[in-house]
């Protein structure tokens, strides 16, 4: 396939460069976006919400800012894609995936003690009444929309996201979402032909444990039954020791003996759906550096402990908020390039963070909009007009790319860039990529976006 692109991008240069009486100083074609000929509009959204002590607020604000999620969402051409929504949690009990038996119950159930399965990655319904464990809002045939709920979506979300504040105090995201992917208790959410958007919400690292022994009560090896013994066994950082003081180029400890190493939660996430570029990673956690241990007492007081330092905090409503750095949950989102987005929890208002997602969620689907600040500028005329380069690659032929022209009065099979301020009210100048076929294509073309960037 390398050959025959670099044909197509060597000749598009050189129109280019005829058609302009003025040199542009700009770079080589820079892939824009990538989106489906045809477009999925069949979107599942799972939300993994930490349901430990300090969450309500980070709760709260989830649900009065989804709204900002779905707005930008429905600035999709055709809509608001055809949604499942459901909220696990990350309550795991005391499980721990190397054995079929949970550990003992520790703390108090409720108020941040573990038991038993937890929540097993049951999808919730709390208050919301709905008669599935999930929202459902979809398009029928005639335009209009079935739904499983009556009224507004973002109130019943609100429901569904109220998740409480009293489960497990180590918190077993990953382990959840693997959980949920498979939970019979959950048929009928994940569809085979869907895109499927994950969404994390946390104040605490993820701490998936191996063993169940991670419960155990103190030993010289273990340390004090804290949450602490999720950084001890479940981070590798330099210097890899537990004195206090920063550290440096923390990562997911692979070899821990009682923390699950991440490798096996992307194996899953990716086995949920037959083509990675059907699946999006998102989180708003804690920022993940700076990272550095302190001995300090726990809270209520007591002989000093070893302990994470917060790594960002906030005012909120009810006064200081803090996070700690989720380096396991970065490193997650890492495995998807292209496909994930991080932001900080640590803020009294989540409206950016989810608008970000959405727009990340938007790729999936198929988002038309050039949001590329770089863009350069390849004409004299007023306004930006980018110089781009738009291919149809079959994956069953990627080899043999098809190069779109641009339109013409009257053309078709061809693309055009245009200003959409509705459905691009980011991008530079409201730039979009518009499509005429009157050629059916295949189920397995994927467009390709390219364009010239500023030096």
């Amino acid at each position: 396939m390398r050959s025959s692109l670099g044909a197509l991008l060597s000749a598009t240069l050189a129109a280019l460069a005829a058609c302009n009486s003025q040199a542009i100083v700009v770079g080589q074609l820079q892939e824009i976006t990538t989106l489906r000929a045809t477009p999925n509009r069949k979107l599942d959204l799972l939300f993994v919400v930490d349901n430990s002590p300090s969450m309500l607020d980070k709760q709260v604000s989830l649900a009065q800012n989804f709204a900002r999620m779905i707005d930008v969402l429905e600035k999709l051409d055709g809509g608001l894609p055809d949604l499942h929504i459901g909220v696990i949690t990350s309550d795991m009990g005391t499980l721990g995936s190397g054995s079929p038996t949970p550990g003992p119950p520790i703390g108090f159930i409720g108020q941040g003690g573990c038991s038993g399965r937890g929540d097993d990655g049951v999808l919730k319904v709390g208050s919301s009444g709905l008669a599935q464990p999930f929202l459902s809002d979809v398009a029928a045939p005639d335009g209009t929309r079935l739904r499983n709920y009556s009224g507004n979506l973002h109130d019943v979300f609100a429901k569904l996201a109220n998740v409480g504040q009293g489960g497990c105090g180590f918190e077993q995201h990953l382990a959840s979402l693997r959980r949920a992917l498979v939970q019979p208790a959950n048929a009928g959410f994940l569809r085979d032909d869907a895109n499927l958007a994950v969404v994390i919400i946390a104040d605490e690292d993820d701490c998936s444990a191996l063993d169940p022994a991670l419960f155990g009560p103190e030993t010289a090896e273990l340390g004090p039954l804290t949450s602490f013994r999720c950084t001890r066994f479940g981070v590798v950082c330099d210097p890899d020791d537990t004195a206090p003081g920063p550290k440096a180029s923390c990562a997911p400890r692979a070899s821990s003996w009682l923390v699950e190493d991440v490798q096996p939660f992307i194996d899953a996430l990716l086995a949920a759906k037959p083509d990675p570029r059907m699946v999006m990673i998102s989180a708003i956690v804690g920022d993940p550096q700076p990272f550095a241990i302190e001995l300090a007492p726990p809270p209520g007081g007591g002989v000093s402990q070893l302990q994470l330092v917060h790594s960002c905090r906030f005012e909120g409503p009810a006064g200081t908020e803090v996070a700690d750095p989720a380096v396991r949950i970065a490193a997650f989102l890492d495995a998807f390039p292209g496909r994930s987005q991080l932001t900080s929890i640590c803020s009294a208002d989540l409206s950016g963070a989810l608008g970000a997602i959405g727009g990340s969620a938007r790729k999936l689907v198929g988002d038309p909009c050039l949001d590329a600040p770089q863009l350069a500028d390849a004409s004299e005329d007023p306004g930006l007009q980018p110089a781009c380069q738009v291919l149809d690659i079959r994956d069953s032929a990627p080899d043999d790319p098809r190069d779109l022209p641009g339109c013409t009065p009257g053309a078709s099979d061809c693309y055009e860039i245009a200003s959409d301020t509705t459905a691009c009210p980011t991008a530079p100048e409201n730039l979009r990529v518009r499509f005429r076929r009157a050629t059916a294509v295949s189920d397995d073309t994927w467009t390709h976006v390219r364009c010239q960037l500023k030096l």
